[in-house]
């Protein structure tokens, strides 16, 4: 198993991601290849004593797309980047998979061009792992797409419920889509058409809308939406994470010492609720509906979060996903659901 790892993606590259590796390196069964510049590389692998032992290689590259060039663009002028290289790997068969933290659009907008869509896919989609007192939902698309066609949110069901099934262990997953309520007439057309062709659907178990405050709660295994609502809601649920741990803290530095004391009491059972519910747990969302393995990480991850990214692309391709894929889309052709 080889991953190839764009290090210079990332708003902590290429130094988190470099760091990342090496942990990766040393807790997973995989060999990694780490794409980028060079210099800036081995500066940071230099500070890891005896690293030349470890499963890790160095790919060269001298161009890196930056995060607010136009993505079709950048991945077509910048052949020697860091993102089309890495992808270029698994495209060669050299490596299995790739990761980066650089930009979204570049890191689809390369496996679109490069590894192509599997046959069948009309859109691919990035399933992201949300914790849940429950365990995980998946919610995808959470921005590959921002206007998706109702075949292809069944599409995106299909992968989904797969990944859930072989990836997270989940028997017969329990799929929703993502509306304004559970009532079977609410929402816009997209996903009243949508709904239809999911009623219809034996691949997977659908079981109706969910609503937004259904994610949290773990009451799904997958919920469906479009890019552009998945990655609203991503964003707005990051956001919310964040602010609550800030009101926390200020609560308890105001409360004073009896705060302090009934914060430390609970110290060890905060950090094992703080770890379940860490989204750096698992690291990074794979892109479904592309030939080949690709998996995004958050812009802001930082080592741990790389470290764990790595490990889900280990997962990915060991899943055998992309065969599963195929096998369903056409089982659903034959069952006319799609056309």
């Amino acid at each position: 198993m080889k991953i190839a790892v764009d290090a210079m993606g990332g708003d902590y590259a290429p130094e988190q991601i470099v760091i990342g590796a090496i942990q990766a390196a040393k807790k997973f069964s995989c060999e990694i290849t780490l794409v980028g510049d060079e210099n800036k590389i081995k500066s940071i692998l230099n500070n890891e004593k005896d690293w030349q032992k470890l499963p890790l290689t160095i790919r060269h590259t001298s161009e890196v797309v930056e995060m607010g060039e136009h993505p079709a663009d950048a991945v077509r002028n910048k052949k020697d980047s860091s993102i089309v290289v890495a992808t270029e790997l698994v495209k060669a068969g050299m490596c299995d998979a790739v990761l980066s933290a650089g930009s979204t659009g570049a890191a689809v907008t390369a496996a679109q061009l490069i590894l192509k869509r599997i046959h069948g896919i009309g859109r691919p989609a990035i399933a992201t792992p949300i914790p849940t007192p429950k365990g995980v939902t998946l919610l995808l698309d959470s921005g590959a797409n921002v206007d998706s066609k109702p075949e292809h949110l069944v599409q995106t069901g299909i992968m989904g419920s797969l990944y859930a099934e072989h990836v997270f262990g989940k028997k017969n997953p329990s799929v929703g889509l993502l509306n304004i309520g559970e009532e079977e007439s609410k929402g816009n057309e997209q996903v009243k058409a949508t709904y239809q062709l999911l009623k219809e659907l034996k691949t997977i178990n659908f079981i109706g809308n969910a609503e937004g405050r259904d994610i949290p709660k773990g009451h799904f295994d997958v919920v469906l939406c479009d890019g552009f609502v998945g990655n609203v809601v991503l964003k707005f649920a990051e956001g919310l994470a964040k602010t609550i741990l800030k009101l926390i803290k200020e609560a308890v530095e105001e409360g004073g010492v009896t705060a302090k004391v009934g914060a430390l009491l609970l110290t060890p059972t905060l950090k094992k609720l703080g770890k379940r519910l860490d989204a750096s747990e698992y690291g990074g969302a794979p892109l479904l509906g592309v030939n080949g393995y690709c998996v995004i990480a958050h812009g802001s991850s930082n080592a741990k979060a790389i470290c764990s990214a790595i490990g889900a692309a280990n997962d990915y391709v060991h899943s055998n996903i992309l065969e599963h894929i195929k096998n369903s889309i056409d089982n659903v052709k034959s069952e006319k659901v799609l056309d």
